[in-house]
């Protein structure tokens, strides 16, 4: 029998209870090492190694690192090549093989010339403007009709004189252009363009880019050198005093017809229940009945205005109409602000082109200031797809909470009806008032049951009306 070897490892003992596992070697070459793994390399070559494998998993990483530069490249080529840069990038090379082929000079001249222009035009792209610009504009909000303008200014602050450049500046969707002359070291140019302000809305203005173009068109370099700017044309709105808020019946203070436990408008005597805070125990009647009787009272109204606005093209005949009916909704928004009262200025919500169902919500504008809400009111337009004046109603009244008063504003294709069913959504001790925007028919106020309908041609009718009926 041969002795043990010495240097031989003896298996691990194991505690009784247990059973000796068998230990399990990974070896990184084996095809186990790349199950469940998946990368680029797996979905080229598998779990493969060897020479092979790895001359393949090269070719495609050279390849896709080539293949990023090269759209690089192109992206950048594209950005400044013109389609008839790119026609003359074509005909080049055709002329110069039919012209050499053919033996026809006059196309080997053609080719020549024009492969002149592309390297003259190229020399257009080379460097960049060491000068700086800055856009400013007067105002960031004007009244819509308001004059407007913007300056553009560019100035060398290098120590040698600088070529001239045209400079491009975006207004809306128009386009003001600007010829920038040569500037001598320390100079600077401004020139000041006009911003249309006609229509009510959000102008964008800027970037302001620098233009480097050959003269027959074949390359263009835009630089961008300064950030956008927004300029909110307001709609026009008129003043509207506060003492003709008693057209709608302020009925902050005056009681309700809801019983309230805790308010300042007694109303009656009851029973105490479990709950009820003792301060409220009225104790001459409890000594008098034997019973603890506590003070009942009826809520005051706090007043809350709503300003709803409809958005819908079919509640309106024109656009006219519904310009007046955003003017007339941010008149009394600004008036509410201004007096600090609670007010909610909502619209329409529109329904998205491929929605299954039509939305029934409404969008709530800014009231923290004046100009958030008539920043606002700047974004809204018409819709066909936006909740009419009657909808609109219907869901102010399930998600407003403790409204007093509701202007509801449309246009004069809104019915008779149609604005009945809306003042039949509130609550009967909610005044209701629509005011209707309508230039063709004589301004007035006449009173439906739970309804004043308040119709205005103009701007200045509403004012005038609403003082006529508060003197009333």
């Amino acid at each position: 029998m041969s002795s043990p070897d010495p240097t031989q490892k003896l298996p691990r003992s194991t505690t009784r209870g247990s059973s000796a596992l068998p230990s399990t070697r990974f070896d990184a070459s084996s095809s186990s090492s790349t199950q469940g793994l998946t990368n680029v390399r797996t979905k080229i070559v598998g779990d493969r190694t060897g020479v092979m494998a790895d001359a393949i998993v090269s070719v495609v990483r050279v390849s896709r690192d080539m293949g990023g530069v090269l759209r690089a490249w192109l992206s950048k080529v594209s950005s400044v090549v013109t389609p008839l840069g790119w026609a003359m990038l074509a005909i080049v090379p055709l002329a110069f093989a039919l012209g050499y082929s053919l033996g026809w000079m006059e196309l080997v001249v053609v080719a020549w010339a024009g492969l002149v222009l592309l390297i003259v035009a190229s020399v257009y792209l080379v460097g960049r403007s060491s000068f700086t610009v800055s856009l400013g504009t007067a105002h960031s909000r004007v009244l819509v009709g308001e004059p407007a303008s913007g300056s553009v200014t560019i100035a060398n602050p290098t120590r040698h004189r600088i070529l001239g450049a045209t400079v491009e500046v975006p207004v809306g969707s128009a386009l003001a252009a600007v010829a920038m002359p040569s500037l001598a070291r320390g100079a600077e140019f401004s020139h000041e363009f006009a911003v249309p302000t006609g229509r009510r809305g959000v102008i964008q203005i800027g970037p302001v880019r620098t233009i480097r173009a050959d003269p027959i068109g074949l390359v263009r370099r835009e630089i961008i050198w300064t950030e956008s700017q927004d300029l909110y044309i307001h709609p026009r709105t008129i003043g509207v005093p506060s003492t003709t808020t008693g057209f709608i019946r302020d009925l902050e203070g005056n009681p309700t017809r809801q019983i309230s436990n805790s308010d300042v408008s007694f109303h009656a005597l009851r029973e105490y229940v479990p709950g009820d805070e003792r301060r409220y125990i009225h104790w001459k009647s409890t000594a008098r009945t034997g019973r603890y009787m506590v003070r009942q009272f009826e809520e005051t109204r706090r007043s809350h205005l709503v300003i709803a606005l409809s958005l819908a093209s079919s509640d309106y005949a024109h656009e006219d109409e519904f310009e007046l009916a955003v003017s007339v909704a941010g008149s009394l928004g600004v008036r509410a602000i201004k007096d600090a009262r609670a007010v909610s200025v909502v619209v329409s919500e529109k329904t998205p082109d491929f929605a299954k169902r039509k939305v029934f919500a409404v969008s709530q504008l800014s009231t923290l200031t004046r100009s958030r809400l008539l920043d606002d009111l700047s974004l809204i337009d018409l819709d066909e797809s936006a909740l009419n004046v009657r909808d609109v109603a219907r869901v102010v009244s399930e998600q407003v909470a403790g409204i007093s008063v509701a202007f509801l504003v449309c246009g004069s294709k809104t019915t008779p009806n149609e604005l009945r069913a809306a003042s039949a959504s509130f609550p009967v001790d909610v005044e209701v008032v629509a005011i209707v925007c309508d230039p063709e028919v004589v301004p007035g106020l006449r009173r439906v049951a739970g309804l004043s309908v308040l119709s205005i041609g103009y701007l200045q009718d509403l004012q005038k009306s609403l003082a006529r009926s508060a003197a009333a």
